[in-house]
């Protein structure tokens, strides 16, 4: 292969997989109910409900979004993606985010942004019911590993360390501390 082929190979591959992604996605656009998920399916877990609004099959596996809703204090272990970018939106409530070393206090209309490959986690510091929006970009695998920490109990399970690992290190993360204390 001459080496003008093999420098434009890439640019054709990344074209074509580009165009196989946009033909996944849907033709046009939909709705999603308040308090409903996009598939109409409950994931209810570490202490909250999970509920799709934008899938991953929608957007060819650039983006994902979740609606979550906590009646509980407290929140995920500490973690990082190692190839995404996450985006926290609080709509009701309040919460604490921590990214990197930085603990940051949320309230309704606040966002903290967490980049791939930098620790992060947040908890829910309010009384009464919260409510935050979750991005994830690219998507990866996220909606598989929620699924797959349903099977595991609607709350982050002690004694189970060594299997939390195992998943998070599948769907391209890695545990890395426990929630924060609040």
């Amino acid at each position: 292969m001459n080496r003008r082929l093999f420098c434009q190979f890439p640019l054709v591959a990344a074209a074509l997989l580009g165009e196989a992604n946009a033909m996944q996605q849907p033709a046009k656009g939909f709705k999603v109910e308040s308090r409903k998920d996009r598939f109409n399916e409950e994931l209810l877990l570490m202490g909250g409900q999970f509920d799709c609004k934008v899938s991953s099959k929608d957007t060819g596996g650039e983006l994902c979004i979740y609606d979550t809703f906590r009646r509980e204090k407290g929140g995920p272990a500490l973690h990082m993606h190692y190839r995404q970018d996450e985006w926290f939106f609080v709509m009701q409530g309040e919460f604490v985010v921590k990214v990197g070393n930085d603990l940051l206090e949320l309230k309704a209309g606040d966002s903290a942004f967490a980049p791939r490959q930098v620790p992060h986690t947040f908890a829910k510091t309010s009384d009464g019911e919260a409510r935050m929006l979750i991005l994830f970009q690219p998507a990866g695998s996220i909606e598989e590993f929620f699924k797959a920490m349903v099977d595991l109990g609607p709350t982050i399970p002690s004694g189970r360390e060594q299997a939390l690992k195992t998943l998070f290190r599948i769907h391209g993360m890695k545990l890395l501390g426990p929630p924060l204390q609040v």
